[in-house]
């Protein structure tokens, strides 16, 4: 038998010679040959109480391309502005596009910390890899972040609940219309001063709707592509216009619960043997996004600490259910709260569920119930620094 890493001739492409078809060749990410370019002049900060989510954006963004024959190029730091891609690229037209959604806040101790970063950057290269992307090494895009985050600390907002939000983002950019996997690749890291997403304490109201799908087993439900967001448009256009802020996605004939617009979805439900409440939400089956917000209050409502802090007797379950049990356990005065988790939101309440033309209501009234409010004030003070929690918050160096 040959050397493990030796090539033959058939292994290779058309025109492929040993030394680029071995990916030892191949240039990897690199964070320290990290180049800056710094903008000339830099951008007025806005008043905090007019930033509208993704609408504003730092001074610098970082961008990365993969070239097959090259590997990585050098990371740069520039100032923010248009990219120029060629109309072909791959991108446009079979959707090859990953994203990740993150947060950098300020601490009472002037650090800027991140939440739970590494969660984020294995789904990024679980969702690459779905994509049939180049592949990515998250832990140097999550040092590279963090030299954005450095670059830019001065427009992360002070006040409680606001944030710089980051979008490290992997499109396709082959450019042929060819139908096929990409071999080109560009990484961009954005920046973006934000506010809370909704009015914190005003629950929002959702439409249940089985006619159209969020996702589908065997599909890409459980990554973080770009496709799986604008199929989701239009019934969100006609949810609100019949009075409703989002949608709640069912699926299967038995119209099971699967998540809230792009938020993972949760419910508050009493036992029947008065040991607390149920935490419930749809189990990872492929269809529904490993959320990190979500996996941090499954966590934390499963541990015994944020039971004695709290006082909220929590039972976690990651099951199936139906909206048949939603309306059963509102009718017998069970169901107490419902959650929408995210990494924009954090934690929301629903007040209203509509169903079949008649609304399954949430009793908790104009504002979030205990359990929404605790999960919430927690995960603020291990993301804001006020409290330190099993390594969660990561200080950006």
């Amino acid at each position: 038998m040959g050397d493990k890493d030796s090539i033959t001739s058939e292994s290779l492409a058309p025109g492929q010679t040993g030394d680029s078809a071995n990916p030892r060749s191949l240039a990897a990410l690199d964070a320290s040959k990290l180049n800056v370019t710094l903008a000339k002049t830099s951008k007025p900060l806005q008043p905090i109480e007019t930033l509208r989510f993704g609408q504003t954006f730092s001074d610098h963004m970082i961008v990365t391309t993969y070239d097959p024959e090259i590997g990585w190029s050098a990371p740069e730091v520039k100032p923010y502005g248009p990219i120029a891609l060629d109309p072909a690229c791959s991108c446009f037209h079979y959707g090859g596009n990953v994203f990740e959604g993150m947060k950098a806040y300020l601490g009472p101790d002037g650090k800027a910390r991140l939440f739970r970063p590494d969660m984020n950057m294995r789904r990024m290269e679980k969702s690459c890899a779905r994509l049939a992307l180049p592949p990515i090494d998250g832990d140097v895009v999550l040092e590279l972040i963090k030299c954005l985050v450095n670059l830019e600390r001065r427009w992360i907002p002070k006040e409680s609940g606001y944030s710089l939000y980051l979008r490290p983002t992997v499109i396709s950019t082959r450019p042929d219309l060819g139908v096929r996997a990409s071999d080109y690749a560009m990484l961009y890291i954005l920046a973006s001063p934000t506010g809370p997403y909704y009015e914190v304490l005003r629950p929002i109201s959702l439409l249940a709707v089985s006619e159209n799908v969020r996702a589908w087993p065997g599909g890409t439900g459980g990554h973080k592509v770009a496709g799986n967001y604008s199929p989701g448009f239009l019934p969100q256009r006609t949810a609100a216009e019949k009075g409703y802020e989002q949608i709640l996605w069912l699926f299967g004939d038995d119209r099971r619960v699967t998540e809230a617009g792009a938020m993972n979805f949760f419910v508050v439900v009493k036992r029947d043997d008065g040991d607390g409440v149920d935490l419930i939400t749809a189990p990872l089956d492929g269809t529904i996004l490993p959320g990190v917000t979500r996996a941090s209050c499954l966590a934390l409502a499963s541990d015994p600490e944020f039971y004695r802090e709290s006082t909220v007797r929590l039972h976690p379950q990651e099951m199936v259910y139906t909206m048949s049990d939603l309306a059963k356990w509102s009718s017998e005065g069970n169901l107490l709260e419902a959650l929408v988790i995210g990494t924009a939101v954090i934690v929301g309440s629903c007040n209203r569920i509509g169903y079949e033309g008649k609304d399954i209501v949430i009793p908790t009234g104009a504002g979030m119930g205990p359990v929404g409010t605790a999960l919430r004030k927690k995960i603020l003070d291990i993301q804001e620094g006020r409290t330190e929690w099993k390594g969660w918050g990561v200080v950006c160096p």
